[in-house]
């Protein structure tokens, strides 16, 4: 059995084989014991989930808190000083209910399916303009730094209303955020800047009213300016490099996997079905935390109250019990309950949009550039396991040029 002191490094490490597949080592917790006891940085004792029926069950009972105050971060380099407090108004994805479902109700209405494929137009208008630009660039490029890092951060922006002149500072800014190698003060001020941004787009907004995400929250409830401010926060930062990293990422797998590329680009209708795969194979959240709230008994273990548990993504979307032959990506394996958007009330609430933005992406990428491959070898492609969303920092491809062109 792993040391509990060791454990955490398991959520943000591959296997050295393969960058898409979680180490062993969690495979033979999830097999020898599902709910284990991990040291949290810091001392804490609590423990880590492994199997998915077991994982689902934390997610969706009550007694699993999400309160800012009482979770200890699990992942390495998190900062051993600074005690958990209450999340700020506004902040709603550390609340529970009731708290949580005020808030969580007056974002659903603009994160419905409907909406979502309303946005699908504008979708593919700026995927189409990212395209032509890395066309006119030229191979090799970074698939990161021209398509699929912009289109997502662009597509938040837009949503949220963010003035075309800011945008690119405001992405910029919020990429430092997920670092976990960056000082805890850095972060930080980075947050607080980024804070201050928002607050003065919705007094902005305030003032003169706009037809967007923001705007439609003004209009229709009572939040405080403060509130907002948070909120907008969270949804760019859940919604942009989330997304940014499961197109890379999901790229990068179809490009190592070519039958199942062959397979998607001979049948276009498999694409919904193909990023629901993408989302379980590649499982870029490493984990997600809850407290005990009361003593409860799990997988035939005891939970005692005050004690945080961390379920872990990659390993429950890997349960063999669950995804038969889970290691293989199989793009028309049905849809089965993946955790990819976690489970339960704290659901991502944006999963719909970056349903939209993937199907999008992908099948657009490949029709512009249908020669798309690696420029340099796999295993010199830069995964992030620095950060908190896995992916690659970049992705160099290369595409053949029309003959015409290749003669110039």
């Amino acid at each position: 059995m792993s040391d509990p002191s060791d454990l955490p490094r398991l959520l943000v490490q591959h296997a050295a084989a393969c960058p898409f597949d979680p180490p062993d080592e969690l495979a033979r917790l999830r097999a020898e014991r599902p709910v284990t006891p991990m040291i949290y940085p810091g001392g804490h004792e609590g423990w880590l989930v492994t199997e998915h029926a077991l994982v689902r069950e934390v997610l969706a009972d009550p007694r699993f808190s999400h309160r800012a105050e009482l979770l200890r971060n699990p992942l390495p380099g998190a900062s051993l000083s600074a005690e958990p407090r209450p999340a700020p108004p506004g902040a709603f994805t550390a609340m529970d209910p009731p708290e949580h479902t005020r808030y969580r109700r007056l974002l659903t209405g603009q994160f419905t399916v409907r909406r979502m494929r309303r946005w699908t137009t504008r979708i593919e208008e700026i995927a189409a303009e990212l395209l032509t630009a890395m066309e006119r660039h030229g191979p090799p490029a970074d698939l990161v730094e021209m398509f699929a890092g912009p289109l997502p951060g662009l597509v938040i922006c837009e949503l949220l209303g963010v003035p075309t002149g800011d945008r690119e500072e405001f992405v910029r800014g919020m990429s430092v955020l997920g670092r976990l190698d960056v000082p805890a003060g850095e972060k930080m001020a980075a947050f607080g800047k980024m804070q201050s941004f928002m607050l003065d787009l919705v007094r902005a907004k305030r003032e003169r009213p706009t037809d967007d995400l923001l705007g439609g929250l003004i209009d229709s409830s009572d939040l405080t300016d403060g509130e907002l401010a948070v909120i907008g926060g969270i949804l760019t930062g859940a919604g942009f490099d989330t997304t940014a990293n499961m197109i890379a990422l999901g790229v990068f797998a179809l490009l190592d996997h070519p039958a199942q590329l062959a397979a998607l680009r001979s049948d276009p209708a498999l694409i919904g079905n193909a990023v629901e795969e993408l989302l379980r194979y590649l499982s870029i959240i490493p984990a997600t935390v809850r407290a005990a709230l009361e003593d409860v008994e799990l997988g035939g273990e005891l939970i005692k109250a005050g004690q945080s548990v961390t379920v872990s993504v990659p390993a429950a979307n890997r349960d063999p019990k669950h995804f038969p032959d889970p290691g293989t990506l199989d793009l028309r394996r049905p849809t089965s309950a993946h955790v990819a958007f976690g489970h339960g009330v704290h659901q991502c609430l944006g999963q719909q949009l970056a349903r939209v933005e993937m199907q999008v992406a992908i099948p657009a990428l490949f029709d512009r550039f249908p020669s798309l491959r690696l420029a340099v070898p796999p295993e010199e492609v830069p995964t992030r396991e620095d950060m908190m969303i896995y992916g690659v920092h970049s992705l160099p491809v290369t595409w053949d040029l029309p003959r015409e062109e290749a003669r110039s």
